[in-house]
């Protein structure tokens, strides 16, 4: 759908309540707004972005988790374009770069990704023939099938006919930082949507973007200041307590809204569906007992100082990944507007506690990039950072009911758990805003 469409010919603009000040909630209220809406945002903390946010630290300004974003995201760039952020000063882009410490992987040069995909195969370090050559007759296999798979398949089906070289300097790297999920488990069919989305999306689709500023100054500081200027009423600082169906419309905390969208975490919108007044059961049933099968997967970020630059000046390594060196990349947050000599190491698909996250991490930076005298400086882990990405995951779907929308990157879409797929959702929500019925007219079905 359109994002920012018009309300349709003869009807009234909306007074809409979005709960939830994240991505999600932030891009569904700029792009109401742009439609001429009346909206109010309410978020239940002091600041604004959700799982994306900066953290003020007495260490300084850290963010609570370091996100990549790939050139095929183009729902997130336009809507920073939106809201007067500019990507190629905020981002910085590179060509798709998996090199490791010891000078093994891949890296893509700048060209149209087709050609850069079979350049950069041939090209990689301390890879042979048959590494080479597996994988380019993979690449080929599914680009012929159209990037489809059955719906069960794993990434590690997938990828089983490649060499263990490729799966690991490759396909995995790929896998757990697009899906958050592990190898084994994650959902092919989902990896395959991003993956043609990259390499088929034209030139610059396949790079690499990486935030050079902190998260919050990346998109939410900017989508907050656009909505106080275009009229649209700001409530951080104020957790929704309730929500109620009274006649033809909705009410939060006894104010009353045309529609609403709740764009805040499943397990909190679940709460808020199951607890609302005025609504049909079985829709608020369906819809919670959905949401409560999605699994979660934490992320943790471990900073620490006195790193020296990566090897080539790189902004990003990966590393290898596994049970005692849990981290899967490295992140020059100097090159990346930081503090020089502040590195941040980040765990995907991880339940392990945040000392012994760090602990393991220090020992991985000695073993595998030479690094001695590391001082940590702050982890932070997000327990439920991502839905797991698994195959055959039915998702939540957005209309709950008449009026009633929910927003997120959890929601049914073609994306993984990412800020492309919070943008996409609500790129989808707030044109449906334009034409759905008012609360009265009979419940959409899942």
């Amino acid at each position: 759908m359109i994002a920012g469409r018009a309300p349709a010919a003869g009807r009234q603009p909306a007074r809409v309540a979005i709960v939830g000040g994240g991505w999600a909630g932030l891009a569904c209220a700029v792009r109401a707004t742009e439609a001429g809406h009346a909206v109010t945002v309410f978020e239940a903390t002091r600041t604004w972005g959700g799982r994306a946010r900066r953290v003020e630290t007495n260490e300084g300004t850290l963010d609570n988790g370091q996100h990549i974003l790939i050139g095929a995201y183009s729902a997130s760039l336009a809507l920073m374009r939106t809201v007067g952020v500019d990507p190629d000063a905020a981002l910085l882009r590179m060509p798709l770069t998996l090199r490791f410490a010891d000078g093994g992987g891949v890296a893509l040069p700048a060209a149209p990704p087709s050609l850069a995909l079979l350049a950069g195969i041939w090209g990689a370090r301390g890879w042979d023939w048959r590494d080479k050559s597996t994988l380019l007759a993979w690449a080929l296999r599914w680009r012929v099938a159209g990037f489809r798979c059955a719906p069960q398949a794993t990434v590690a089906d997938l990828a089983r006919s490649l060499t263990p070289r490729v799966r690991a300097q490759l396909i995995e790297p790929l896998c757990v930082s697009a899906l958050n999920t592990p190898l084994d488990r994650a959902s092919g069919e989902v990896f395959l949507r991003v993956l043609r989305d990259a390499l088929l999306g034209g030139r610059g689709s396949a790079d690499l973007l990486l935030p050079r500023v902190d998260l919050g100054a990346m998109l939410p500081d900017a989508a907050a200041a656009w909505l106080a200027g275009h009229g649209a009423v700001l409530e951080p600082g104020l957790r929704v307590r309730s929500l109620a169906r009274v006649a033809a419309r909705w009410q939060i905390d006894g104010n009353a809204f045309d529609a609403v969208v709740l764009a805040t975490p499943p397990w909190e919108t679940a709460r808020l569906v199951r607890e609302a007044s005025g609504m049909e059961e079985r829709a608020a049933a369906d819809w919670a007992a959905c949401a409560q099968t999605l699994q979660y997967e934490g992320i943790a970020t471990v900073y620490a100082d006195g790193a020296p630059a990566l090897p080539g000046g790189l902004p990003l390594m990966a590393l290898h990944g596994s049970g005692a060196a849990p981290a899967q990349f490295v992140f020059d947050r100097g090159m990346l507007g930081g503090p020089r000599g502040l590195a941040a190491f980040v765990i995907s698909a991880t339940d392990a506690p945040a000392a012994t996250l760090q602990r393991q991490v220090l020992a991985q930076a000695r073993e595998q990039l030479g690094w001695e005298g590391l001082r940590p400086v702050r982890t932070i882990v997000e327990r439920r950072a991502t839905f797991a990405c698994v195959p055959g995951l039915r998702r939540p779907w957005a209309g709950i009911a008449p009026g009633l929308w929910a927003c997120g990157d959890y929601v049914d879409g073609p994306y993984p758990a990412t800020l492309e797929g919070a943008a996409r959702c609500a790129d989808q929500v707030a044109a449906a805003l334009a034409t759905s019925p008012r609360p009265g007219a009979a419940t959409p079905s899942p």
